[in-house]
Parts: structure tokens; C-alpha cells; sequence
């Protein structure tokens, strides 16, 4: 039986005397050359080991640890060795910011984007993951990587090759199943795509390529559950900076169209992130979707702002609530659109609310009567008012849907069709009930007034003031 002090884990100053040990032999054979590269590759590991946490593996976190660990990674002819150190390099640069300055003080920036052109997909998922914690806290040139160490070209061969295992002889295996490095390497280049194109907005043409490959891998892979898991998200946040509109010419220039409305079939892209953006809301609870869905609505309403006129149609078809829902109050019944709707008042969506009243606005063709019309001004006022939009006052009177062929008078308030709201079996107000609202209607129009926030007049003492009102002596029946 073990003594409770044999059984303690090793550590403290046992783990931080391995690290110094394991970094001493290591920088030691860069000169001697004695180490078999089993050895190598077997102290590597070690390191990575030890260097999954800070504590007690100082040596790791500085200059010449980094230092060392470059050499292996960038400079071994030997694949296995090199690529445990560029394991240990990403370690670190996540787990410590400041080596990230480090390694691109030391020259190392240009190699990683150079270590790219290969064709492996453990290379693609390291390199990646190191240049892209690269573009935090550090001041690495990536205009100058695009342009002398091909950055940008080896990012979209990449998604070239990604993009065939989506072939459509491959189809039903894509969407079944691949392999998980694949999707970390996938996932990990397109995270760097979006940085560069973030932070870097002036280099985004550069990537154009592969504007075709990232809605292909999209659209012919099942949407998982829940939707927005890797790398789904990835694919979506890395269309966001791209020139879908391809004003500089580069999607005409190599495909001869524009990828984001295809030939074969203009609206699938659209179709397919509505797709998504459909199953997110079911899936997610209002909490999660605030955090979640806002790049799927921004995409959304990026495309819709340059569509064709056709897919413009289409989408609004599909997001904006139809005549067969008018039957109720709009934002009742269980389509995309009420839930849409119900979404863009919600407290728990404090960040989704503006979004979603900006694309239904937007959806209708940036028209206040034409929002009014489509939603309700139930839904509608409030993005109106936020936004300083004024809203003519025929809006608001009972009207009829977007569809002037169809003339279908409805309430705009509620959107729902006049003939089929419910009688009201309510009995009239007494005198007494209407005095009673007017005097609490008056002190809430005064309170609003106090507070200086708006500037309203209350109804009340205009009625009173244009004779509207009259003022009954106490005998009065």
C-alpha cells in the first residue's frame, strides 16, 4: 500500500525541474545534433504537457524557451518533431499573450505563413491557431505576409481543398462524418480569415476566392444541432468582412459570376442561412440566441441589401409575416416571422431586438408606412421612435397589406385582418368609467411631461382647451 505521500501527484518544483531540464537538452542538441529524433519528438511532448498550464513551467514563457521551440518547429526537417513544437508554440501564446510579440520579434511570423503552402492538415490547424492569436497584441505585418509570403493564397488553397471533400460524389459522406482535425484545421483557418479581414479590412479582395468554397462547405453540410456549433458559425462570421458584392471584380475575374447568387440557383445561399437562422430560434434558448445569431441576421441582411431583385423577393417571402397569418394578431402563430417578431420585443434580447427591427425595416424597402404595414405598428413603433423616424400619420389608420391587388384592410396596430378580429362583447364605459381614464390618462401625460425626456402634449387638456370636453355641473344625470 502506498504512503500518502507517495500517492501525491508530482509538481511544484519536481514539474518546474523537468521543464528546465527537458529545454536544457533540448537547446543543447540544436548545436550538438546528438538526439535521436524519437527523443526529440518524446521530450516535445513532455513540454507540451507541462506546458498546458503556466504554473511551474516558467522556462517555457520566455524568450529563449520560445526561442528553442521555434527552431524545432520551423526549422526541423522532421515532421513529427517539428509539429510537437508547434504544439507547444500554441500553447503558449494562448495560455501567455506576451510570447506572441516574442515570436514575431524573433522572425517567426513569415514562416508560419510560409508553413501553410503545405498540404498537411495538422500544419493548417497549428499555423493557423499561431497566426491567428497573432493578430492579438501583437505587431506583425499581415499586409506584408499577404503580400511576400503569400498569406492570403495559402488561406484559399486551403478552403480549396476543404471544399472538395463537399464535391457532390463526396456529398453523403461530408455530411455524415469527417474527420475532427479536419474540422479544427477548417475552423481554425477560418478564424484567422476573419481577423485579418477584421482588423485588416483593405486586404479582404485577397480572399475572394474562396467566397465560393466557404458557401459550398455551408450549404452541402447537414445543419447540426444546435446550428451555430463549428464550424458553422466560423463560416458564417468569416463571410462577414468579404466583398460579397465583388466590387473590386474578383469573383467575376475567376468564376465568371458573383458565388453569392450562383447561376444554378441565385437564392440558395440566402435560402440556406434563412434555413439556419430558422433552426437557431428554435433550438436556443432567448439568452443564447442574443449571443449567438447576430452574425446569421447581419449576413442575412447583407445579402438582401445587394440580391437581385428576385431573391430580394424571395427573402422577404420568407421573413416577412403573410397574408395567411393576418388571421391573428401578427406575432401569435409559430411561423419564422412571429417568432422573429416576438424576438424584437423581448427583454432577453436586449442586443437581437434593434437587429431584427432593422432587417424587417430594411425589408421593407426602408418605408415607415410599408414597415407599418408589414409588421404592425405594435412592433414597428418602437424601432421608429429609437431611430428618430417619422411615421405619416395615414399609417396608422386602418389600412391594407403590402399587396395592393389584394386590399385586405387590417388593424395597424396588431397587423391582424379587420374581418377577423373577435367581436367585443364588452359593455360600455359609464360616465363615471370615462372620467375616471380621462383623470388617470391626464396625470400619466403630466408625469411624462415632467421628466423632460419627450416633449408631449397631453390629449386631455387639448380635448378640454377645443371644446372637446365639458365640464358638468354636480346635479348632472
Amino acid at each position: 500500500m502506498l504512503s500518502r505521500q507517495e500517492s501525491k501527484p508530482r509538481g511544484g518544483k519536481a514539474k518546474l525541474e523537468d521543464v528546465t531540464n527537458i529545454l536544457h537538452e533540448l537547446t543543447t542538441d540544436l548545436t550538438a545534433k546528438k538526439l535521436a529524433s524519437k527523443r526529440r519528438k518524446t521530450l516535445l511532448e513532455q513540454l507540451k504537457v507541462h506546458g498546458r498550464a503556466v504554473e511551474d513551467a516558467d522556462p517555457i514563457f520566455t524568450k529563449d524557451g520560445i526561442h528553442t521551440l521555434c527552431q524545432y518547429a520551423f526549422e526541423d526537417t522532421d515532421v513529427p518533431t517539428s509539429q510537437e513544437a508547434l504544439r507547444c508554440i500554441a500553447n503558449a501564446l494562448l495560455l501567455e499573450p506576451k510570447m506572441r510579440q516574442v515570436v514575431v520579434d524573433l522572425g517567426y511570423a513569415p514562416k508560419a505563413a510560409d508553413r501553410l503552402k503545405q498540404e498537411n492538415v495538422d500544419d493548417e490547424f497549428l499555423c493557423s491557431r499561431i497566426l491567428f492569436l497573432m493578430t492579438y497584441d501583437t505587431n506583425v505585418d499581415f499586409d506584408n505576409l499577404v503580400q511576400h509570403n503569400e498569406l492570403a493564397e495559402n488561406i484559399n488553397n486551403a478552403m480549396t481543398r476543404h471544399a472538395k471533400r463537399y464535391s457532390k460524389h463526396a456529398r453523403r459522406h461530408s455530411q455524415m462524418h469527417t474527420s475532427p482535425i479536419d474540422l479544427m484545421a477548417l475552423s481554425e483557418t477560418l478564424k484567422l480569415m476573419f481577423n485579418i479581414t477584421h482588423f485588416y479590412p483593405d486586404l479582404a479582395e485577397h480572399f475572394s476566392k474562396s467566397i465560393p468554397h466557404i458557401f459550398k462547405i455551408l450549404t452541402r453540410r447537414k445543419i447540426p444541432s444546435p446550428p451555430l456549433q463549428a464550424p458553422v458559425n466560423y463560416l458564417v462570421n468569416s463571410l462577414l468582412n468579404l466583398d460579397l458584392e465583388d466590387k473590386k471584380g474578383q469573383q467575376l475575374k475567376f468564376l465568371g459570376m458573383n458565388a453569392v447568387f450562383p447561376t444554378f440557383d441565385q437564392k440558395c445561399n440566402a435560402e440556406f442561412l434563412i434555413d439556419i437562422l430558422d433552426n437557431a430560434i428554435v433550438e436556443y434558448s432567448e439568452r443564447e440566441l442574443d449571443e449567438t445569431v447576430a452574425p446569421v441576421l447581419t449576413l442575412i441582411r447583407r445579402i438582401y441589401e445587394i440580391a437581385p431583385e428576385s431573391v430580394q423577393k424571395h427573402i422577404e417571402w420568407l421573413l416577412l409575416p403573410t397574408d395567411k397569418e393576418r388571421s391573428r394578431p401578427l406575432g401569435q402563430s409559430d411561423t419564422l416571422s412571429a417568432r422573429l417578431l416576438r424576438l424584437s420585443t423581448s427583454a432577453m434580447t436586449p442586443s437581437l431586438r434593434s437587429s431584427i427591427s432593422a432587417m424587417m425595416f430594411e425589408l421593407s424597402g426602408k418605408d415607415a408606412s410599408k414597415f407599418v404595414q408589414n409588421v404592425g405598428y405594435g412592433f414597428a413603433s418602437g424601432f421608429l421612435l429609437s431611430n428618430n423616424i417619422q411615421m405619416p400619420e395615414s399609417a396608422i389608420e386602418a389600412s391594407a397589406t403590402a399587396d395592393p391587388d389584394k386590399a385586405i384592410p387590417v388593424n395597424p396596430i396588431t397587423g391582424q385582418r379587420l374581418d377577423a378580429e373577435d367581436p367585443s362583447f364588452q359593455e360600455p364605459m359609464t360616465e363615471e368609467e370615462k372620467e375616471r381614464e380621462a383623470e388617470r390618462l391626464f396625470v400619466l401625460f403630466e408625469r411624462l411631461k415632467a421628466t423632460g425626456v419627450v416633449n408631449v402634449k397631453n390629449p386631455v387638456e387639448e380635448a378640454f382647451r377645443s371644446g372637446r370636453i365639458q365640464e358638468l355641473p354636480d346635479d348632472a344625470d
